[in-house]
């Protein structure tokens, strides 16, 4: 019997961990925290999932798809060469202008504003690029700086915009921004890499390709969210019906949700926080929800 976890992300490392407890299958909604010790409880659930041979499935929709799959693929291969940069891009229409707000239970009626539930709109939301982008590179983040602010929103809701540089091994940048709320804006979650061959393109509302000397014509697609919710969930299925316990979205999806939370504590400071010294704390972001009706 499997579960599935589609509810604010605080929760989230609490339930997947008394699901996997319980003998049960795990399908989680990204993304899997909202700070490093709920990371970590994460990783630990999956791997015991995997022990316990118990499914345990991240819900990431541009994972699913055949087109991102095959072009990550033929980056392994080389086909771009050695890579030297990446963009990545998720501007939005959406997420409203609304307060932090007040009591418990309008709190988590209105979770995406409240920090200590969402995690701020770059691990909420942007986690989509990120993961893609973290994907293509194929390890993770050194180092990132980052800025940003709370221009449209008002004091003490998340922030409305976030511009954050990352640096991967091998001197290899990702630049990435983010801003939410601007009428007439065309939603993107897009993500280049620039190699020494080719470029690799990818937006989740369009289509995926590689340019250059080795080309992929990739394909275009719409509805990904569905589309991509649909072959998870089947997989899910095929995993439990066919005992497949390898679980690899787990790991892969908490390296994604640490570089967002990385990009997120580096913009805070404006300045520069690395993953090592990332990786070394123990806060937890823990909301005040006392007095809500059971």
């Amino acid at each position: 019997m499997g579960i599935e976890y589609e509810s604010p992300p605080y929760f989230h490392p609490e339930q997947a961990a008394a699901a996997v407890d319980a003998g049960k299958h795990v399908f989680l909604a990204k993304p899997v925290a909202i700070d490093v010790p709920g990371c970590k409880s994460i990783r630990a659930s999956g791997k015991k999932a995997t022990s316990r041979k118990q499914v345990f499935l991240v819900d990431f929709q541009t994972r699913a798809n055949e087109f991102y799959r095959e072009a990550v693929r033929r980056v392994r291969a080389g086909d771009l060469g050695q890579l030297v940069m990446g963009e990545a891009q998720y501007p939005w229409e959406g997420g409203g202008r609304g307060a932090r707000p007040s009591g418990s239970e309008e709190c988590l009626r209105s979770w995406y504003y409240v920090l200590e539930i969402s995690g701020d709109f770059i691990v909420e939301e942007s986690i989509h690029a990120l993961d893609v982008a973290t994907w293509i590179a194929g390890g993770d983040p050194v180092c990132a700086v980052g800025s940003g602010g709370q221009t449209l929103r008002p004091e003490g809701s998340i922030w409305d915009h976030f511009a954050v540089t990352y640096w991967f091994e091998n001197d290899l940048l990702l630049s990435f921004t983010s801003i939410q709320s601007i009428p007439g804006v065309r939603d993107e979650i897009r993500c280049r890499f620039f190699g020494s061959e080719g470029v690799i393109d990818t937006d989740y509302f369009s289509g995926v390709s590689i340019r250059g000397r080795k080309s992929y014509k990739g394909g275009r697609f719409d509805q990904l969210y569905t589309t991509g919710a649909q072959s998870n969930i089947e997989a899910f299925h095929q995993s439990i019906t066919h005992r497949q316990y390898a679980n690899e979205t787990a790991a892969e999806s908490v390296r994604s949700n640490l570089t967002a939370i990385l990009g997120r504590q580096a913009a805070y400071k404006g300045g520069e926080m690395t993953w090592a010294s990332l990786l070394q704390s123990e806060t937890r972001l823990k909301p005040d929800l006392r007095g809500l009706k059971s």
